[in-house]
């Protein structure tokens, strides 16, 4: 042999062995070598640290230990090397067992090795992508909720806009009623159609009340409120509204830490999500009520967990997604409005908490409401005064002619004189010249200030002058929280009547 023969024999020998340390020292990559059986003929230090095998334990063994049992079974092995021989690569990510049965999600490239045109293996590369595709999942978990997000604010903007508009003209209808009972006498005809009127308007209203808790800008009065207390002081509603072929149970734990909510929002959720699993159970069934502490959220928050439960027919994955939003109902027609999930969404976000599901096809679903813990409970409720008499003089705000016209007859019928501006800076015009008693204001005003401004402003400059706000819907009403007093629109004379008599004096 030549010396440069010789040179090039160390050299093709050097280059080899170059190689042969890189593969094997790479610890990243689990690079190995593979006979035209699928037999490992080769292990770097990638693969240990990977997949766990010494060297020893895993050459000479057939490489479809590292997949799962479902894909061995399946023939998945045999199949990527087919693949890889007539297609002269494969690719792929999925599931691959360690030597401790861990599973990790693998990144896998097969190509396959000619030598003077036979196939004589393939090399093999397996990358561990188990954290990437955690990030990934996350990242388009993020992506999704973000969507919803702007999903439900979308239609929240439009419900809450249609509801505003909607419930000025029921405080009309509302309103009207009151003065055409007293006009119409005893004529039986007529107070039928008046009752099917007043009738019409209370769905109505109760429609937008609906839905302008699912756009959370319902004007709410939150406060404490025992939920066990509140459970059993609604038992027989319950009760009443599911029927003698489903039985209700109620596991609610003691010592159920207090929650800050609206009384009537928390009834009608609770109420909305009893009525649905009802439905659910064609043949009858059970419903189990259940509330609970809560305590696996944020390390500062402790929440109260109210779940419903049924053991009907489940809601269908494709279904899943969509049971909240507005109007949207798998019930027949005539059935059901589709707002009752919409207003428990809105309700529980509203309260500062969140709704989860569980279902499943076939054995039933369980909706849960958390609700952030309030340190206390109130000791009792108010006790609502009746309708009553008035007198003085009243400043109405309100700058929709035709609710100031319905609001006026109401005030004039209590026994109240009464003085209406159409905006707030008319008004602290009007009450400079004196001789207000009361100042019964809507809260969506024209011009700079709004109802509650003129309240702060008032409350600062005449302390002692009684102030009733009013809304049917307003972003602003948020932040009343409990500063003033809010009556919702559409309101009858007896609500006016009992919300200025709790007024302080």
């Amino acid at each position: 042999m030549s010396k440069k023969d010789q040179q090039q024999q160390r050299d093709l020998s050097e280059s080899e062995r170059n190689f042969r340390l890189l593969v094997e020292g790479v610890s990243d990559y689990a690079l190995y070598m593979l006979d035209p059986a699928g037999i490992i003929t080769s292990w770097n230090i990638g693969g240990q640290r990977i997949k766990g095998y010494a060297p020893a334990e895993i050459i000479g063994q057939h490489f479809s230990r590292f997949y799962t049992a479902v894909d061995r079974a399946n023939g998945k092995p045999l199949r990527a090397l087919r693949i890889a021989r007539e297609h002269g690569r494969y690719e792929e990510e999925g599931w691959r067992v360690r030597k401790d049965g861990t599973f990790f999600w693998a990144s896998v490239v097969i190509d396959p090795i000619y030598e003077d045109g036979k196939l004589v293996g393939f090399a093999k590369i397996t990358r561990d992508i188990t954290e990437r595709r955690e990030a990934q999942l996350k990242l388009e978990q993020m992506h999704q909720q973000l969507a919803e997000s702007q999903k439900f604010d979308a239609l929240g903007q439009l419900t809450g806009g249609v509801a505003h508009d909607f419930n000025n003209l029921l405080m009309i209808v509302s309103g009207s009623l009151h003065t055409l009972k007293k006009a119409v006498g005893n004529d039986p005809k007529c107070l039928r159609a008046l009752s099917a009127i007043e009738g019409a308007t209370k769905r109505g209203a109760s429609l937008t009340s609906q839905l302008l808790t699912f756009a959370r800008r319902q004007s709410v009065n939150p406060r404490a409120i025992n939920v066990a207390e509140r459970i059993d002081a609604m038992r027989e509603v319950l009760d009443s509204g599911v029927g003698s072929a489903v039985t209700l149970q109620f596991e609610v734990d003691p010592g159920v830490w207090p929650v800050m909510v609206d009384v009537t929002e928390f009834e009608t959720a609770l109420v909305n999500l009893v009525i649905n699993a009802r439905d659910a159970m064609t043949g009858g069934g059970i419903i189990t009520i259940s509330a609970h502490n809560d305590a696996s959220g944020e390390a500062d928050i402790g929440y109260v967990a109210i779940s419903v439960e049924d053991n009907g027919t489940g809601i269908a994955p494709d279904v899943l997604g969509k049971i909240f939003d507005p109007f949207f109902t798998t019930k027949p027609i005539g059935k059901g409005t589709g707002l009752g999930l919409s207003q428990v969404h809105g309700f529980a976000h509203q309260a500062g908490g969140t709704v989860k599901v569980a279902s499943e096809l076939g054995k039933g679903t369980k909706i849960t409401i958390l609700l952030p813990r309030k340190e206390a409970a109130d000791a009792a409720e108010d006790v609502d005064a009746g309708e009553t008499g008035g007198s003085g003089t009243v400043l109405l705000v309100e700058d929709n002619p035709d609710v100031a016209a319905v609001s006026t007859g109401l005030l004039e019928q209590l026994g109240y004189t009464v003085r209406r501006v159409a905006s707030a800076e008319a008004a602290l015009r009007e009450i400079e010249l004196d001789g207000i008693d009361l100042v019964f204001s809507d809260i969506v005003m024209p011009g700079k200030m709004d109802g509650l401004g003129l309240a702060r402003h008032l409350k600062a400059v005449r302390p002692g002058l009684p102030i009733l706000l009013t809304s049917g819907y307003s972003d602003s009403a948020r932040n009343v929280r409990g500063d003033f007093p809010i009556l919702r629109k559409p309101y009858e004379i007896h609500e006016l009547s009992r919300a200025i008599a709790k007024l302080p004096r």
